[in-house]
């Protein structure tokens, strides 16, 4: 080659371009002798054809593993259910602001479970304390609006976790409610409720006790007026009568003086089976809001959700705020 010649070079990297060069731009270099030509060749050559075994074996290994886009498609039905789930059943956080518009003119009157809703589900029933800041909340809400407990405890249990006195209490799945004192400024109604439907079956239910520790279902046989449900981890055994939450809810409203009233709106938040009886209640009435506590989607009476105990303290307390607020506007 001669400085008026272009220079040539090779670019040695896989799937790499020729480049020329104009004289100028690089040092004047010896002619390359066909030998060197060759070698140059020859190196290209193997170090395409390495390229291309590393480029096989990459292709074998994704080929032979999942891939993100198949990971990723087989979460798609669950996501997609959850997400029409939650179309359904918004957040009561969310829809905060819908849900006390609806109340304007009307008196807000708390229903709450306890297990799973004030309180976190355990395995030891016995220690299903209320949280510190749960209690608070909750003391707070009773100043503000009629509040009732309603659960499958028996009613001094779920008092004694409690301990405030401004509530109602309605124990057995409402099958032994207790009200405040006489001095609750909520009252319409009579003072001072106190209500057991099934006293008359206690004593049958104590009779037959040490046997249903053993062998529950064959002792019922010989007691048709008892009958079997079962409920979060345990089974209950309830007189055949029809009482449930729903007719707990009803009553309270009733001994509240909001039996037939279009003056009241009343919020009812649970998360076990037993609470759709209230829910449905509810949305028969064309009335009030069922609020299912649950982190899955569920068939459920309910109008809108919470995940689990700690968004229940934060409904409260924004619903607490709320009123505070609506009583200092002018």
């Amino acid at each position: 080659m001669t400085n008026q010649q272009n220079v040539v070079v090779f670019d040695l990297k896989p799937r790499g371009v020729r480049h020329v060069l104009p004289p100028s731009s690089l040092p004047v270099a010896k002619p390359l002798s066909r030998q060197d030509i060759k070698m140059l060749l020859m190196k290209r050559f193997e170090t395409e054809k390495a390229g291309a075994k590393i480029n096989a074996w990459v292709d074998s290994m994704r080929a032979s593993s999942p891939t993100r886009i198949k990971s990723t498609a087989s979460l798609l039905p669950e996501t997609d259910e959850k997400s029409s789930w939650i179309v359904h059943h918004p957040s009561a956080l969310s829809m905060f602001e819908q849900i006390v518009a609806a109340s304007k003119g009307k008196q807000i009157v708390m229903f709450l479970d306890y297990d799973g809703t004030l309180s976190p589900i355990v395995e030891d029933p016995d220690q299903a304390f209320m949280p510190r800041e749960m209690r608070a909340a909750l003391r707070d809400v009773a100043r503000y609006f009629p509040t009732a407990i309603v659960t499958g405890r028996c009613r001094d249990k779920v008092y004694s976790f409690v301990k405030l006195a401004g509530l109602y209490y309605a124990g057995s799945h409402g099958m032994d409610i207790k009200g405040p004192s006489k001095s609750c400024k909520y009252k319409k109604g009579n003072q001072g409720v106190l209500f057991q439907p099934a006293s008359e079956f206690l004593p049958m239910i104590d009779k037959s006790w040490a046997a249903l520790a053993e062998q529950v279902r064959s002792v019922l046989n010989e007691y048709p007026k008892l009958k079997l449900t079962q409920g979060r981890l345990v089974l209950e055994i309830r007189p055949t009568i029809k009482w449930d939450k729903g007719r707990a809810l009803e009553f309270l409203l009733e001994a509240l003086g909001y039996a037939n009233s279009n003056d009241v709106l009343p919020v009812y938040i649970g998360d076990d089976r037993t609470d759709e009886d209230a829910f449905k209640v509810l949305r028969d009435r064309g009335q009030g809001f069922g609020i299912l506590v649950s982190k899955v989607p569920k068939e459920t009476n309910a109008f809108y959700s919470l995940q689990e105990p700690s968004e229940v303290k934060e409904f409260l307390r924004r619903l607490v705020d709320w009123k505070k607020l609506s009583q200092q506007a002018p």
